[in-house]
């Protein structure tokens, strides 16, 4: 990043848009929604991320998702682990996106960046998962692979790669489907309140 940008990003209005966005998507972090998956719920925190990453680039996008993982260590279950996880598919999502959307600001190029964050998502997670999570599950509660594995209980399910490509995959495609409609929902509406064109 030009010293230019870096000094444009860092402006008091923008500091003061992505604490605002962290903080919302910290709270929203929070909130985690049953999907019938086992070991997965949904949350909406990267709705705030992806929203200022549109809106004031891909490195605000990561600021504010950084910001939301360094809160989350402050309750966290999981001694950072999930955090971290959650920090990586985040950035698997909010980089590619905020970058097509940056070089062309319409909304066909924020669908394609949403599309193509949401593929990058689904793949890192299942690298994630099987290198990060599913090694501090085994560990965290004692478990070998197969119990794990058992404990899914989903039907066809009787492997590490078929959890990952099952339900880890699955899962964070749906998880990705919402977060993208949501935003392109949200997105024009607050879009004027981060620009300052608020009544």
């Amino acid at each position: 990043m030009s010293n230019a940008a870096k000094n444009k990003l860092l402006t008091t209005p923008n500091l003061a848009r992505i604490a605002v966005l962290a903080a919302v998507a910290s709270v929203l972090f929070l909130i985690e929604i049953p999907l019938g998956m086992p070991f997965y719920k949904l949350d909406l925190s990267n709705i705030p991320v992806l929203i200022g990453a549109f809106s004031m680039g891909p490195v605000a996008g990561v600021l504010i998702l950084g910001l939301k993982s360094l809160i989350g260590l402050t309750h966290s279950s999981s001694a950072g682990v999930g955090e971290l996880a959650d920090f990586i598919m985040g950035l698997a999502m909010i980089l590619p996106a905020g970058l097509i959307y940056q070089r062309n600001k319409t909304r066909r190029t924020a669908l394609l960046g949403m599309l193509c964050g949401m593929i990058c998502a689904v793949v890192i997670s299942v690298f994630v998962n099987k290198w990060i999570m599913l090694p501090f599950y085994m560990g965290a509660f004692h478990m070998s692979m197969e119990e794990l594995v058992a404990a899914a209980h989903w039907g066809g399910v009787d492997s590490e790669w078929k959890l990952l490509l099952m339900i880890t995959a699955p899962f964070n495609l749906i998880k990705g489907l919402v977060i993208s409609l949501l935003t392109a929902m949200l997105y024009k509406r607050v879009s004027p309140l981060l620009h300052g064109k608020g009544k």
